[in-house]
């Protein structure tokens, strides 16, 4: 048997033994193997991952224009590479042309004179037949570095693929992502601009015939327009915002009336609408305001609600004892009172012996609008999973309440809600190091107790990464 084919034994072999293991139950696994289990299989996954790729770049190779009736298109009644591999893997027409992309970039390649040249992407490669980049991340990487190569140098494409491989091997693919895109921009300048021109061009928005009484619509939306959208949409998602732009039949849908033991009947509402209805209304409510607008008037997308909670001080100052909000019954835990105090601010209030007020003071804001937008600057959004900044709250990292800690960029941070309260609650501990924020996981998490930098503004990674490549 050739190599080709004791290779394809081989792989028909994992198969039948894999189709064994995956019918057993994992409902008797512990946490601890469960964990194990599935990062062993991501492992075998990503090795499994240089398979197809190498396969889809020879068929690539195999495909070429010059091979005339040879190629293996024409031979399949087919147009492109990518169209046989749809074929024969049955996966989706993008999948399959990612496919072909990347294993072209990792594939050996051939002089003209028939001498032997290493991969496009030479590092990749390596790593892919390793089994420590999966395709994902091999796409990103080789599509942002192949956008920069026209005015890069090799040298410089190399310095950048190599770091990106490195930050594969620890990081998720859409983290890999931000990095190869700041690496792009790094190596290539001056190529932003006339991406933004071509991308300008390509804007569109197309409505489509009525039928049955809906109007389908398309298009495709620039990055300023797409992140404009994206913050209405964040702000109609994230969670404690009062719902917006709301019909009178979804808001006498999901109010109900509720009477508790004691007689009393309170509103309650739950938006009854999904999160594609919501974003619909948010895009008609914010049309529709912008038709209504003279043009004189300012209007803002972002609403404001205010939550009044009550704690003692040292309850506050220490974390534990208990809090109340206003038009609730049930006690909160400090720990619930310190993440609003670190998010909105507070008012101090003194009262007498017999509970009387003697003095009421103004609102504090912990952090003012001014500061909360130069920390979404430098963090990018929340600094510990990377969620919009229009989810995020800014978080003291050494805390007012419990450390007195100042209220200053350098000691704040941008969180989402459930990192805010995770943070709050659990056994993380955070610190800021050289002025950026940095994370302990506990030890059952992070057995080598290392402080490991969060966040990270794309600007700064770019300008940090031009220094590295002079």
């Amino acid at each position: 048997m050739d190599q080709i084919g004791a290779i394809a034994e081989t792989v028909r072999q994992v198969r039948e033994q894999l189709a064994v293991i995956v019918g057993a139950s994992l409902s008797a696994a512990t946490d601890t193997e469960l964990c194990a289990l599935t990062v062993a299989v991501e492992d075998a996954g990503r090795l499994l991952d240089g398979l197809r790729v190498a396969t889809a770049g020879e068929i690539g190779d195999r495909s070429r224009y010059g091979l005339g009736n040879d190629a293996l298109p024409v031979r399949f009644g087919l147009k492109r590479a990518s169209q046989v591999v749809e074929r024969l893997t049955r996966v989706a027409p993008a999948e399959a042309a990612r496919r072909v992309s990347v294993g072209t970039a990792v594939r050996p390649r051939t002089h003209l004179d028939g001498s032997p040249l290493p991969p496009a992407h030479a590092p990749l490669a390596v790593a892919m037949s390793e089994g420590g980049v999966g395709i994902d991340a091999a796409a990103v990487i080789v599509r942002c570095l192949d956008q920069a190569r026209s005015t890069a140098t090799d040298d410089d494409i190399e310095v950048a693929e190599v770091a990106l491989v490195e930050t594969a091997a620890r990081c998720t693919a859409d983290e890999v992502g931000i990095q190869a895109r700041a690496w792009r921009e790094a190596l290539d300048p001056d190529g932003a601009e006339p991406r933004d021109e071509r991308i300008y061009r390509k804007r569109s928005f197309l409505l489509g015939r009525e039928v049955d009484g809906l109007t389908k619509f398309s298009g495709v939306l620039t990055p300023v327009d797409a992140a404009l959208l994206a913050a209405a949409f964040n702000e109609a998602d994230k969670p404690g915002n009062a719902p917006r732009f709301l019909s009178d039949v979804d808001r006498a849908t999901g109010t109900t009336l509720v009477t508790d033991e004691t007689g009393e009947t309170t509103i309650e509402f739950v938006d009854p609408r999904s999160r594609e209805q919501r974003h619909y209304d948010v895009v008609t409510g914010l049309l529709g305001a912008g038709v209504r607008s003279t043009g004189a008037e300012q209007g803002g997308m972002r609403s404001k609600a205010e939550v009044t909670a009550i704690i003692t001080l040292d309850d506050l100052r220490s974390g534990h004892g208990v809090g109340f909000l206003d038009g609730t019954d049930e006690p909160v835990s400090a720990a619930t009172v310190q993440q609003l105090v670190c998010a909105n601010g507070y008012a101090p209030i003194l009262l007498g012996d017999n509970g009387e007020v003697l003095m009421l003071g103004q609102t504090q804001r912990l952090f003012s609008p001014a500061q909360v937008r130069a920390l979404r600057v430098r963090d990018g959004g929340c600094v510990n999973c990377g969620a919009p900044p229009g989810w995020c709250d800014a978080h003291h990292v050494d805390q007012w309440a419990r450390d007195d800690g100042p209220t200053d960029i350098d000691n704040g941070v941008l969180l989402c809600q459930d990192c805010h309260r995770l943070i709050h609650r659990n056994a993380f501990a955070m610190k800021m190091i050289g002025g950026r924020p940095h994370i302990l996981a506990p030890p059952w998490l992070d057995p080598e107790q290392k402080w490991r930098r969060l966040g990270g503004a794309r600007t700064q990674m770019i300008t940090s990464l031009q220094k590295r490549i002079g």
